[in-house]
């Protein structure tokens, strides 16, 4: 037969005739109508190998042939032999003839896969292990597996042990009967676990080995409360740790490091953690295998060497049998199908790969060569059994004991230690278990800005600082204690709940510290660094996850997803999420005071009024007995009562002022007056007692009462509330699958700080703010206009707790200081003096405050009295004014008459004169006729006589009309 990349060759497995063809059909049906397998001729299962040596070569095809029945001879113990095969096991085991092929196994993957194609896969192989040199072949073995995964041909390996073969994406068909290089984290676990060490320092490579042992061993040490407390990554072949271990010796507690790295890249870390004095006594190293075999590994180191590794003819025994017990049962149960035998058709896989492929997986053998045999769902062996060794004395590698390694499950892990064996510990000679940390009594502590927790005020001295608030000096984010030029800022003084804690745990607990401000709270949810899952905390968080810090006291919830990261405390301040609300004002118009009477009830007692009014005027103006005068009295008669008097008397009696004039003088009126004022009585009380009910015991609007309220479910369009974006508050709404709605409405108009909603629902922006209970409470008991209240029950209670960095010694402590203050009732006079306020309330409780009146209330009575002393004021203004015109009417007329009169006096003293005139002009006109001679046969003597004499008379008139 000829390879996949060269020519056929003629081979009876590839060349067919017609007749043959058929005959190739008509065994095949055979096999599947005898159903157990009880074929006269055998099933040859081949299997493949690529070896490190011709040794190996030969000892696999020993191995293999000792499987079948006419091969006993061979000291291998034949699988067929196990006590619980049943009988379809058994002819199949009769049925079935096992042979093997294999080739040495070359560095290059290329070269690798053309071997597979040329020599292996020529034949039907049904499995393929492999087994290559310690170092600089696993290219080679991924290309193997490439191949073989193409064709769903299962393989096993017997000393691969990088991380990469675990991901069946890639290797879909890989198994191994080592565990890989990640698994010893299990054991790291259990020796932490065994000697009590809290809290570890990891240094690994950012390779991919590097990585899974990493996220392993972040799973691992959750279960059994051990801290990371620093995470040193390095490039695989660029080592520079020097920084990085100057800041663990400096900053940090964790004196138990973990090391990841390979030969050459251990050398370095050794050399540099010898510079930095790491070292020494006190320290704890913990190697992986590789680390091990670094020519200046410290004396003292512990490490984990796999068992059974370097026996590859154990290995290879245990394979071959698992790959035989799978193809017996997969043959008891169906007839599987031919493998590819050539590279050339790549479209030809075998169908029944995967499930041969299954069968192999399910395979176990409690007492293998390589002891306990079984796999995982990722093809990695299960149970591993380690030796813990520990550098003694030139280098030598003492075996202190074991660990059986169960990577399925953990609680199955088991670890043996000779007590007899001594352990060498890093530069000293004590056999003392070191503690795994140092305890530094000066502390780097942060907290965060937010009232009533701490607050900070600007341009004070340490002695001021003391004095006037009992606070501490804070120095800003960012400030170097060390640098003079940075120590010369600006002092920032820092008081309030957590700094009086923060003063009281320095004495209690006996340490020391230097106070620093820190940007947020906390930053949730964290932003993922790049392409990995690791979490970049910023903010106060941040400083502990990275080293920076070695305590915060603030406002920080706990939280699961904080604590896998830091160390908490037990809570010193316990609240829950509530919600603030601005009080709403009483319902009370400008009319309130016409609320007791409806408008038809107003109407009604105003047209009474008036018609009492003109009742009693008509009773008095026809009573006979209206008018009189006592006997014997010398008083004038009274008049009767006048209409305005009646109305003046009507709204005196309704409006209980006096009378002092005007009242009924009929029997008939008094009765009716007598009437009315009892209807004025009981008109009165009954507004009175109204009048209370809708003043005195008028209520707002109802606040919020709690999650659930219906305006918080399904809000309206101009109902709005929120919380603060990140926040663990906001978190809790979005893992709570009932508030999912709630959610999903706040989350567009959520706000990026509490003091801004805080002061959004002040101006009335924000209905509802939701937010940690006591930042809320201590909001509404400072404001002084008493406008902001705390609405509906606590939900989603949790507490505040300080913060620690991961594994700190110092975590116990502050707990059991904590439980002592609350004990003693220290953390109560903290909460009524910066949080309730009890020294300075100035707001008593919505329920309790008695619901007096006030202007809002009556407004619209003080509007009236305006209202009557403007109308007072219009209608004297009016009166005046019409006065000031009757009086000038009254002058102009006089005047008019006056001139009229003058007038008239001068029209009829020129009449008067006229006609004086008038006459006198007669009488001359006459006397002037009289004067003239007549002629003389007109008159006689007599007649002239009489005549002389008139003319003379007049004569004499006219003179003295002249003198007059």
């Amino acid at each position: 037969m000829r390879s996949c990349w060269g020519r056929r060759r003629s081979d009876p497995w590839m060349v067919f005739s017609k007749s043959s063809a058929w005959t190739i059909v008509y065994m095949m049906t055979s096999l599947s109508l005898l159903g157990q397998l009880t074929l006269s001729l055998p099933i040859n299962i081949h299997i493949g190998a690529l070896l490190d040596s011709e040794a190996h070569r030969l000892f696999l095809a020993r191995t293999v042939q000792a499987l079948n029945p006419l091969h006993s001879s061979f000291n291998v113990p034949r699988i067929l032999s196990v006590e619980d095969t049943d009988l379809s096991q058994e002819s199949a085991a009769n049925s079935l003839l096992f042979n093997a092929s294999s080739i040495i196994a070359h560095s290059s993957p290329i070269r690798t896969a053309l071997l597979m194609c040329r020599h292996l896969l020529n034949h039907p192989v049904y499995a393929i292990l492999i087994s290559q040199p310690a170092s600089g072949y696993h290219l080679s073995a991924a290309a193997a597996s490439y191949t073989a995964g193409f064709y769903r041909i299962p393989i096993l390996s017997i000393n691969n042990r990088e991380s990469l073969f675990s991901d069946k994406n890639v290797h879909k068909s890989f198994l191994r009967t080592v565990s890989p290089y990640f698994h010893q984290v299990d054991g790291w676990v259990k020796l932490l676990a065994h000697f009590g060490w809290k809290s570890v320092i990891v240094i690994s490579s950012s390779n991919q080995d590097g990585r899974m042992l990493f996220n392993r061993l972040q799973s691992q040490v959750e279960k059994q409360e051990i801290a990371i407390e620093k995470s040193i990554e390095f490039e695989e072949g660029v080592v520079d740790v020097d920084k990085d271990l100057a800041n663990v010796k400096s900053a940090l507690h964790g004196r138990v490091f973990l090391l990841f790295a390979q030969t050459k890249d251990a050398a370095y870390i050794f050399q540099a953690a010898h510079s930095q004095g790491l070292l020494t006594a006190g320290n704890v190293w913990i190697l992986t295998e590789q680390a091990l075999d670094a020519a200046n590994c410290p004396i003292g180191a512990l490490g984990l060497k796999l068992l059974h590794y370097d026996n590859t003819e154990d290995h290879i025994t245990d394979a071959v049998q698992i790959i035989a017990q799978a193809s017996l049962v997969s043959y008891a149960e169906k007839h599987l199908s031919v493998p590819p035998n050539n590279c050339n058709d790549t479209s030809f896989t075998w169908t029944d790969g995967p499930y041969f492929f299954q069968n192999v997986l399910k395979q176990s053998l409690p007492h293998g060569r390589t002891g306990q045999l079984s796999f995982d769902d990722t093809g990695d062996r299960k149970v591993a059994e380690y030796h813990i060794v520990n550098v003694q004395a030139e280098k030598q590698l003492v075996v202190l004991g074991s660990i059986t390694v169960d990577s399925h499950d953990s609680s199955n892990t088991r670890i043996t230690l000779d007590r007899r064996k001594r352990i060498v510990w890093p530069g000293t000679d004590s056999p003392d278990v070191p503690k795994g940390f140092t305890m530094a009594t000066h502390l780097k502590v942060y907290t965060v800005a937010e009232a009533p927790f701490t607050l900070v005020e600007q341009g004070l001295n340490a002695s001021m600082c003391e004095e006037v608030f009992r606070g501490v000096v804070c120095h800003p984010h960012g400030r170097s204690l060390l640098n003079p030029a940075t120590v010369r800022d600006p002092v920032q003084c820092c008081w309030g709940y957590n700094i009086d804690l923060l003063k009281s745990f320095s004495i209690s607990v006996e340490f020391s510290f230097d106070l620093f401000l820190a940007p947020a709270t906390q930053h949730f949810p964290p932003e993922k660094k790049n392409s990995t899952d690791e979490p970049a905390w910023s903010g106060v968080l941040g400083e502990l996850v990275h080293g920076d810090g070695d305590m915060a006291v603030a406002a920080l919830t706990i939280m699961p997803e904080h604590a896998k990261h830091v160390d908490f405390s037990k809570p010193f301040k316990y609240l829950g999420i509530t919600i603030l609300e601005k009080k709403q004002p009483r319902a009370s118009t400008l009319n309130s005071f016409f609320q007791p009477f409806t408008s038809d009830l107003w109407v009604l007692a105003m047209v009474c009024l008036h018609v009492v009014a003109l009742a009693m005027y008509l009773l008095d103006r026809f009573s006979p007995f209206s008018r009189y005068v006592l006997p014997g009295g010398d008083e004038p008669e009274e008049d009767a009562l006048n209409l305005s008097s009646a109305m003046w008397f009507a709204w005196g009696v309704l409006l209980n002022s006096g009378i002092g004039e005007g009242t009924p003088r009929s029997f008939g009126g008094r009765v009716l007056g007598m009437v009315w004022a009892g209807f004025a009585m009981i008109m009165v009380a009954s507004y009175t007692a109204n009048l209370a009910a809708f003043l005195v015991l008028d209520r707002p609007q109802s606040s919020l009462t709690g999650v659930n309220d219906a305006r918080l479910r399904n809000p309206s369009e101009n109902f709005t509330f929120a919380t603060v974006s990140g926040s663990a508050v906001d978190f809790y709404f979005k893992r709570q699958v009932e508030l999912a709605t709630m959610y999903r409405i706040m989350e567009k108009q959520n706000y990026n700080d509490s003091a801004q909603a805080i002061a959004a629902v002040k101006s009335g922006e924000l209905q509802a703010f939701i937010w940690d209970s006591a930042r809320l409470e201590y909001e509404a008991a400072k404001d002084k206009d008493c406008e902001l209240v705390t609405a509906g029950e606590l939900f989603g209670r949790s507490g505040y707790g300080v913060a620690l960095r991961k594994g700190s010694p110092w975590t116990s402590k502050v707990t059991l200081a904590i439980l002592g203050f609350h004990e003693n009732g220290f953390m109560e006079s903290l909460d009524n003096r910066y949080i309730y306020m009890r020294n300075n309330t100035q707001c008593l409780p919505e329920e309790n405050a008695p619901a007096t009146l006030g202007l809002q209330n009556m407004a619209g009575v003080f509007i009236l009295v305006g209202i009557g002393i403007a109308g007072g004021i219009i209608l004297i203004i009016i009166e005046i004014s019409y006065k000031r015109s009757q009086v000038a009417k009254q002058r102009q007329a006089r005047v008019t008459r006056m001139a009229f009169d003058r007038w008239r006096r001068t029209i009829d003293r020129r009449k008067k004169e006229r006609q004086r005139q008038a006459n006198m002009a007669n009488m001359v006109r006459a006397v002037t006729i009289d004067i003239t001679p007549a002629p003389p046969h007109h008159l006689n003597a007599a007649e002239e006589g009489r005549n002389s004499h008139e003319r003379r008379k007049i004569a004499r008139g006219l003179t003295l009309s002249a003198n007059i």
